[in-house]
């Protein structure tokens, strides 16, 4: 365990170019309380959830999306446009700070739904054993697995999934759910899109190349598998309001009943 309360930067990652979804961190979504407010704030006020323990920055190739986040009370970093995803984005913070940080947390502007408890399990799992990259995922039931496989079905990209060794370490991540022969679903696992690397393991990665294995399922992480980096696995439990990340615009009704769950629960 660090011998002192580490210095955890919180970076949700934004661009405006998806080919999915074009303009993505901006689409208005609406709240349990009705009120409409675009995909990066949300995702932002996911990551403010442990504004107690850690500094949050948006950062963005895009002034569109600096002028929103700035507009709604962020911090937001302006990062080179030729950077290939979020975790070379997070590389990027990196040069444009004074101080560095012990950890840096990776919450990506498509995941509105992080809940606080996988925020506090990736942070408190690196500060009990240190790791190069950390990553959480849930369990699904047969809803959450049964609607991977339904997008699967659909042609469509949705969720990534994740097997594990027994270690708890990553082997494999992919955009279809895996491993197969799960008829309903329920017992995948989930990769919630959140990350935790030290600065070293940063730098390392946005020095390398992207590999075959990264390009082929167009999923960043797998880049420190091909490198030989372990990434620890940390479980977290289902919220009770489900997790979902906006990849494209069908996603949108599928989070906004999840904002309005949640609403209700914590009502």
């Amino acid at each position: 365990m660090p011998a002192h309360s580490p210095d955890i930067l919180v970076v949700v990652p934004a661009r405006h170019g998806s080919t999915r979804f074009p303009a993505k961190p901006l689409a208005p979504i609406r709240g349990g309380d009705g009120v409409m407010r675009p995909l990066i704030q949300w995702s932002w006020e996911a990551a403010m959830q442990v504004a107690d323990r850690a500094r949050v920055v948006v950062a963005t190739d895009d002034h569109r999306i600096a002028d929103t986040v700035r507009g709604f009370g962020g911090d937001a970093v302006m990062t080179p446009t030729d950077v290939a995803n979020g975790t070379e984005r997070c590389a990027a913070v990196l040069d444009a700070l004074t101080e560095q940080p012990d950890l840096v947390v990776n919450l990506q502007g498509d995941s509105p739904l992080v809940p606080r408890v996988a925020l506090d399990a990736l942070i408190d799992a690196w500060c009990v054993r240190p790791a190069p990259v950390l990553t959480p995922y849930l369990v699904c039931d047969t809803a959450t697995g049964g609607l991977l496989l339904a997008d699967q079905r659909a042609g469509r990209v949705g969720g990534t999934t994740v097997v594990a060794d027994q270690a708890g370490n990553a082997l494999y991540f992919s955009k279809q759910p895996i491993p197969h022969g799960l008829p309903d679903g329920a017992g995948l696992k989930l990769h919630l899109g959140l990350y935790a690397y030290t600065p070293a393991a940063l730098r390392a990665y946005a020095e390398w190349p992207p590999g075959a294995l990264e390009q082929a399922e167009g999923l960043e992480q797998l880049r420190f598998l091909e490198r030989g980096v372990p990434i620890r696995l940390v479980a977290i439990d289902r919220p009770r309001a489900g997790f979902w990340e906006v990849n494209h615009p069908a996603d949108v009704a599928i989070v906004e009943h999840a904002l309005a769950l949640r609403q209700q629960v914590a009502g």
